[in-house]
């Protein structure tokens, strides 16, 4: 059937709308809000990094939206843990580029909490549209005199047939220096896709808690809980299981009858984190691929994890966000 005759406008079923956010600590930032024509609409943050901080699939919120609300750069707080002031949160936030995890003093450097390129604008975006698939480019450049010069460069393609975002990044040192690369997709699930009832599965070879407090739970890292007043936060790392390169990892929610696949290639993102946070209002749970782990970049160093860019190169990483109604996609992982 061609549509065409039955629509006056594109926009009537999917497309791309700019908007300008006019009060609170968002004022002035830039969203793209994107419609599939298919159940699937997602608000990117152009000035963070274009990280996608709303998604709604078929009618029902996927991510979580935290106390912090929009938060323009200007208000990043970058000392120590100054970082969860501006944290929104949303489905994505992207940590690095040279540091990411607990702030820390690695050869000098103090490092903030998760990096500084999640509250960094995209210095130039934009976006295409064919009858298959939506595009969105930005680029982001995380650089400074005398140290690092990274540039990231980003694309989202959203499928217009089914419920399916790809993110295709890649980093390019611009520099003359060898410089730490740190990524971590920092995605966070929450209500009413995340509830006690949501069934998570994480095919792994292996799991170990990040400290003694989680360790104390980990036989139960991948049951949901009810919110719960005073619960401290727990994270788990991953081993998951891959096919050939490519490892994958969901969650579902049987009343809502939705939930999603996440598969990225363990070439580039060979670690992966769960954080674990049952707090009232604190609602979440992240599933995190990376290239690291959430330690601070004085850690993955010492532990000899730490990725390197050096001058020219380009450090190149795939992912896939597959939305689905049917509980099976998560079971056969």
């Amino acid at each position: 059937m061609n549509q065409n005759s039955y629509i006056g406008h594109n926009s009537q079923i999917c497309g791309v709308e700019e908007s300008i956010l006019t009060r609170g600590k968002g004022k002035g930032m830039t969203l793209l809000n994107v419609r599939n024509g298919k159940g699937l609409n997602l608000t990117f943050s152009a000035d963070r990094a274009m990280d996608i901080s709303r998604v709604e699939y078929l009618g029902f919120n996927i991510g979580y939206f935290s106390p912090c609300g929009y938060v323009a750069p200007q208000f990043y707080d970058k000392d120590g843990t100054g970082f969860l002031k501006s944290f929104t949160a949303g489905f994505l936030t992207t940590c690095g580029l040279t540091a990411v995890g607990s702030p820390c003093v690695d050869e000098g450097e103090a490092l903030p909490l998760h990096g500084t390129i999640s509250n960094t604008p995209s210095e130039n975006y934009y976006y295409t549209k064919d009858e298959n698939e939506i595009k969105i480019s930005a680029t982001v450049r995380d650089a400074a005199i005398f140290n690092r010069k990274l540039l990231l460069c980003r694309t989202y393609t959203i499928s217009k047939s089914e419920n399916l975002i790809k993110i295709d990044d890649t980093v390019k040192n611009i520099g003359g220096e060898t410089a730490p690369c740190m990524l971590l997709y920092h995605m966070n699930m929450g209500y009413p896709l995340l509830s006690e009832n949501a069934v998570v599965n994480i095919p792994h070879t292996s799991v170990r808690a990040r400290n003694a407090h989680a360790q104390e739970d980990i036989e139960n890292s991948l049951v949901m809980e009810k919110p719960q007043s005073g619960y401290e936060e727990r994270c788990y790392y991953y081993d998951v299981k891959a096919k050939n390169t490519t490892a994958a990892v969901g969650i579902f929610n049987p009343d809502i009858e939705r939930g999603l696949v996440i598969s990225f290639d363990k070439t580039t993102l060979d670690r992966f984190t769960q954080w674990k946070m049952m707090g009232e209002g604190e609602y979440v749970l992240g599933l995190e691929p990376g290239n690291c782990t959430p330690d601070g970049r004085d850690i993955n160093r010492r532990d000899g994890i730490l990725k390197f860019i050096d001058p020219n190169e380009e450090y190149k990483t795939h992912l896939e966000i597959k939305f689905t109604q049917n509980t099976e996609d998560i079971q056969c992982l």
